[in-house]
């Protein structure tokens, strides 16, 4: 039986409201940079944590030990970007890792069982505003009757 063949990289994307992560996962020797900086120096510790969370499941299953991981991010807020990057990171170690069939279903089954939104975008949005009010929902209120 011939042996699974790694790709040479992998590019996925994540999105979070309007913030878009774009991850290229190629060999290398298992670091991790968001925007050409390491994640480990991310800052609020908040976000770095919530960053990681991909990274260190994969770190616990041997599947980040020869990999480089390259994520651009932009757009949005500080979590939104947050939440864009763990899905393009997650997205792009279970395309890498899969081989030529495409998908590392375990890895995929541990992010799943950890959180649904590892591996699927979020599609909430913002409400636009609407006419005769201050924003989505409230409206200009009338002081007669």
């Amino acid at each position: 039986m011939a042996k699974k063949k790694k790709p040479k990289t992998v590019e996925t994307s994540g999105k979070r409201k309007t913030a878009i992560a774009r991850a290229t996962v190629s060999k290398g020797a298992g670091r991790v940079r968001v925007n050409h900086k390491p994640i480990h120096i991310m800052e609020p510790a908040l976000a770095r944590r919530k960053a990681l969370e991909p990274v260190q499941i994969a770190e616990a299953m041997n599947r980040l030990a020869d990999v480089d991981i390259a994520v651009n991010v932009e757009g949005g807020g500080q979590m939104g970007q947050v939440d864009a990057i763990r899905t393009a990171i997650a997205r792009g170690l279970v395309h890498y890792n899969g081989g030529a069939e495409g998908i590392d279903e375990e890895l995929r089954d541990e992010y799943l069982r950890f959180d649904r939104s590892l591996l699927v975008n979020d599609p909430r949005r913002k409400e636009p505003k609407h006419q005769m009010g201050r924003g989505a929902r409230k409206k200009w209120q009338k002081s007669y009757r």
